[in-house]
């Protein structure tokens, strides 16, 4: 079947993703695009971009007819769905098959068939494959809780719940089918058990149009925030832990799985019978083209069915870093109907993947929003690529400059490492967070680091409870330490005052803080978001730098960009280098120490910016969706007072203590700015002391 050029419909990373392999295989490309992202990297990579008026993913990327239309008008003769969205839309596939373009994805039915949960587990249960058991939200009892609410339609965690008592079922059903509508346009939902601290194992799957099935390999992506994947790898480490019992791994797995027809049940590897499982699944569909099998796993190497995506992952970058394919050129092969050989290649090495998101783990996860100022991910990070030696890739949907808006997912970028052992991987992915340059949003980097450095994580240890059990207050602190933060901003305060210098128009060439006479030192004063207010005291004299509670600094050097500062220490000094970068007030210090990021504090406060004790201020930018209280009404600490709607999910406003609700300054259907005051809960005498 003839391609020649591919239009995407999608957006941010998922487009730059295919547009990269379409470029290496000489096709052209089309974008679609919102208002909201007018500027976005993947419009300006494309070979042409069409125009979706509105902003909203329902005006917009989920609107099938505007991107059939769109494929026609720019001369495309393929539509790729990428992951999200449209993705594993019926009504979509089928119109982009009628409208004579080529669909690269699975067939129709295929879809149809996983597209609801609920019947994608009957007929995985009638196939064979292990499944949990539906319940039916109507009559869940005590004795079944936990529960897992799952929206049927969709994945990435919208409309998912976990309740643990009866009295909330009710409203967290309710939450759950309205975030899966405007996730979806679906508000299906169906409930099934709940386990604490289950490992999600997933299988890449690749079949062709001509009967054959491959089973790729499989994923471990048990690491979650509100069921959304954080990290990833390949190999799986419970099925090498398994398997490893058994004298198996990837190379023992590789064999097996050239070996033919799968042997029977006594005896069988987990990665066997995980590998049969996924076959039978594909199989019994009549699938086509690359999709994945999820499973729920226990620690004895049990396994039951979730969904089938019938689609690429987002985290297939992993499966390709082991195997050597790229998987969306084999998407489109298989949708031009080229054979796959009879085997997959062998899989080799340890691969992992963080997904690096625009959010605050340390507040409840709250999505960030604003200019990504820089993001530069260290170690030679290449982008797209599929690694066939130790290293770093990098897929971003965004550049230095772009804006991370409210209306989609706040995930900045996946960064996924390549090693020949598990332990290698995962030194140089946490090096790599390390050292990056991400100026502009607050981000779960340290998050990231902490993780992959976790003695637990390296053990293997990992699953859906990880961050409940290890602590998300330790797991999202800051990675560098109080002293070295101190040492930071003494850089900040030097290269803050040579820019100044840069820029006076009278006795620039004198030294900086330069007296006649022995004055007061010079002062800067900063502030950071989780250490508070800091004040720098410093004074240049002719002996050397004298710092306020630092003894022994040396100054080598201090331009407006950069220090270096020659550190003591109980076995002798250390010269330390640090990169200092400035947007307005936002100052960002970057070292080996680790990344610093403060606002610089004026020396004069304005009154005017003084904010009523007890506000409620919007944490982001969104629409207010519901309302909890009125004016006048008493309300008790953590009390809802409203609900936002951003980045596709819910989030709760909540009152900061008891008292009384005097102020509530938005209505239903509002849209509000980050840092807007929503309401002020006046306290009561006794919470005040």
């Amino acid at each position: 079947m003839h391609m020649s050029t591919v239009l995407v419909a999608n957006r941010g990373e998922i487009a730059r993703r295919v547009f990269a392999t379409c470029r290496r295989m000489g096709l052209g490309t089309v974008a679609v695009y919102s208002d909201a992202d007018a500027a976005a990297p993947h419009v300006a990579e494309a070979d042409a971009a069409i125009r979706l008026p509105g902003i909203t993913p329902g005006e917009t990327y989920l609107r099938g007819d505007l991107i059939i239309e769109a494929a026609l008008a720019a001369g495309a003769d393929a539509i790729h769905p990428g992951y999200g969205f449209l993705s594993e839309n019926t009504d979509f596939a089928r119109s982009v098959v009628a409208a004579g373009l080529t669909w690269i994805g699975p067939p129709v039915t295929a879809i149809e068939q996983m597209g609801s949960k609920v019947e994608a587990k009957k007929m995985m249960d009638a196939a064979g494959v292990p499944v949990l058991a539906e319940l039916n939200p109507a009559e869940v009892t005590a004795d079944m809780l936990p529960v897992l609410i799952k929206a049927s339609a969709g994945g990435g965690g919208r409309g998912m719940r976990v309740v643990r008592s009866l009295d909330e079922l009710p409203d967290q059903l309710e939450a759950a089918r309205r975030e899966a509508e405007s996730a979806f346009g679906d508000p299906t939902v169906f409930c099934e058990r709940y386990l604490e601290t289950g490992r999600h194992i997933e299988v890449q799957v690749m079949a062709d149009t001509h009967g054959t099935v491959w089973a790729v390999g499989e994923r471990e992506c048990s690491i979650q925030r509100r069921h959304q994947k954080v990290v990833e790898e390949a190999p799986s480490p419970l099925v090498e832990r398994i398997d490893g019992m058994r004298g198996s791994g990837p190379q023992a797995a590789a064999e097996r799985n050239h070996a033919g027809p799968p042997r029977m049940p006594d005896g069988r590897s987990m990665r066997e019978r995980l590998f049969e499982a996924a076959r039978l699944a594909a199989a019994a569909i009549g699938y086509e083209g690359a999709g994945t099998v999820e499973f729920l796993a226990d620690d004895r190497g049990e396994f039951y069915f979730l969904e089938m995506n019938t689609r690429l992952q987002v985290e297939h970058p992993v499966t390709e870093n082991t195997t050597g394919l790229d998987l969306v050129r084999l998407q489109l092969q298989v949708a031009q109907g080229r054979r796959l050989p009879a085997n997959p290649p062998a899989p080799h090495g340890y691969s992992i993947e963080v997904r690096l998101y625009a959010e605050d783990p340390a507040h409840d996860w709250q999505p960030q929003s604003g200019t990504v100022h820089r993001l530069d991910i260290g170690l030679g990070a290449d982008e797209f690529e599929v690694l066939d030696r130790p290293g770093i890739r990098l897929d971003s949907g965004v550049v230095d400059g772009s804006v991370v808006g409210v209306h989609y997912d706040p995930m900045l970028a996946k960064v996924i490492s390549y090693g020949d052992t598990r332990d290698e991987a995962a030194r140089l992915l946490a090096t790599a967070l390390r050292r990056a340059r991400i100026h502009g949003l607050v981000t779960n980097r340290d998050l990231l680091v902490r993780v992959l450095e976790h003695p637990a994580f390296l053990a293997g240890d990992t699953d859906t409870a990880f961050f409940e059990r290890h602590g998300l207050e330790n797991l999202s602190a800051p990675l560098i330490s109080a002293a070295d933060e101190q040492l930071s901003l003494v850089a900040a305060a030097l290269a803050d005052a040579e820019y100044n210098r840069s820029r006076a128009r009278v006795c620039a060439g004198l030294p900086s803080g330069w007296r006649n006479l022995p004055s007061q030192p010079q002062s800067k004063s900063y502030e950071s978001r989780t250490s508070g207010k800091h004040e720098i005291r410093y004074r240049l004299t002719r002996a050397g730098l004298e710092v306020e509670g630092l003894d022994g600094l040396e100054l080598i050097e201090a331009t407006p960009i950069s220090v270096t500062l020659r550190v003591p220490g109980d076995r002798g000094a250390v010269r330390r280098r640090f990169e200092v970068a400035r947007y307005g007030d936002l100052v960002a210090i970057d070292s080996p120490l680790g990344p610093v990021t403060v606002r610089r504090l004026p020396r004069f406060a304005d009154p005017t910016e003084h904010i009523a004790e007890g506000s409620l201020l919007a944490p982001m930018p969104g629409a207010v969706i519901r309302l909890g209280a009125g004016v006048g009404e008493r309300v008790a600490k953590g009390q809802p007072i409203l609900w936002l709607e951003a980045m596709k999910m819910e989030h709760t406003i909540v009152a900061p203590g008891d008292g009384v609700l005097a102020e509530l300054n938005v209505v239903a259907g509002q849209q509000v700015e980050v840092g807007a005051v929503l309401a002020v809960v006046q306290a009561d005498e006794n919470t005040q002391e």
